[in-house]
């Protein structure tokens, strides 16, 4: 890049590599995890149940290592703005929602894991993260505690997948309506 009329080196108009392998990584394993915990929530008591239990709970902990590696990530290599003529054109409420988003993804990146991991314990059921190692009890056992966090887990994976399909529905809209290209800061490959 050469750089800009200020002496300064104009700003990259698309994510790194790694950040964009962590953003798909993590995306598609929030929508596998969600749609496991969707499915294996009205199963009847079996050993299918408590495998898929089992899985659940290793993943949710694997994504919340990478919600962490891609927050690590985030906070040391600034995102690309947007394009300033978006900028100028995009209503206050709009912007507004577009940081609300993100936001409050990040936060329930940690909320919705930690939220299960807490109820695991509380419930008495250890973690056993890929079925090798045991996972230190996030909090005590409390049967009202579990009690009192399932559903917490629960509204918060929903609120997290309602977040999700905004996210996706706006960068449809990007894609297939405005034709702006937006999607390409963050689609793999050469552009």
């Amino acid at each position: 890049m050469s750089p800009s009329s200020t002496g300064h080196p104009p700003s990259p108009s698309r994510y790194t590599g790694m950040a964009m392998l962590l953003h798909w990584l993590l995306g598609l394993g929030l929508i596998a995890l969600f749609a496991v915990g969707l499915y294996m929530a009205d199963l009847p008591f079996s050993p299918q149940r408590l495998k898929l239990y089992n899985w659940h709970k290793w993943a949710g902990v694997s994504l919340l290592v990478l919600s962490l590696l891609r927050l690590v990530w985030r906070s040391t290599h600034r995102p690309p703005a947007l394009p300033a003529a978006m900028v100028q054109a995009m209503p206050r409420w709009q912007s507004m929602a577009h940081h609300a988003t993100h936001h409050l993804l990040y936060a329930l990146f940690f909320a919705v894991p930690l939220l299960g991991w807490a109820y695991s314990s509380a419930a008495g059921f250890p973690i056993v993260w890929f079925g090798l190692w045991q996972l230190p009890d996030f909090v005590s056992a409390s049967p009202d505690l579990a009690e009192a966090l399932k559903p917490l887990h629960k509204l918060s994976a929903l609120a997290m997948a309602a977040l999700v399909l905004l996210h996706v529905a706006a960068a449809l809209k990007h894609q297939l309506v405005d034709r702006d290209g937006l999607i390409g800061r963050m689609w793999p490959g050469p552009r």
